[in-house]
């Protein structure tokens, strides 16, 4: 079960436009220790974790070197289901993703993709209470996370 979740959180990823705006949030800890406190405040959130992805892992284990990097996909059925009652190919862009990375110069950064352009093409306005709720929240929870 994991590795289809795995396989479509990878295939999802790789399908987002070159062009998306992505929200970066600097972080004071380690790429793990932020995605341990990310999941923390999913927790208190209400939302549910479905996978977290190694990415710098998975390179070891192919003698490969990568710099620190870790994926986190998660969702709460109360934000997800409009987008998808809007239109059912937001399932495309859901559950939620924040990638936590070390860049080149140490810096660990909490990274989103904006919802309102993740939703871009669909046939969902910008301007939907849902939208606004998942930007409100992602924004509240990396905030929290990287503190």
């Amino acid at each position: 079960m994991k590795s289809i979740v795995l396989a479509g959180v990878l295939a999802v990823t790789t399908a987002l436009p070159a062009a998306a705006e992505l929200i970066k949030v600097p972080s004071q800890k380690s790429v793990a220790a932020s995605l341990d406190a990310l999941e923390g405040v999913l927790a208190k959130a209400g939302a549910t974790v479905f996978a977290r992805v190694d990415h710098a892992g998975g390179a070891a284990k192919v003698d490969l070197e990568l710099s620190d990097s870790q994926l986190l996909v998660f969702g709460n059925p109360k934000l997800g289901t409009p987008a998808m009652q809007a239109d059912p190919r937001a399932g495309l862009f859901l559950p939620l993703k924040v990638l936590a990375y070390k860049d080149a110069e140490g810096q660990v950064w909490l990274t989103y993709q904006d919802p309102a352009e993740m939703f871009e093409g669909l046939d969902i306005a910008a301007d939907a209470p849902f939208v606004a709720k998942m930007t409100g929240a992602l924004g509240k929870l990396t905030a929290a996370a990287a503190q």
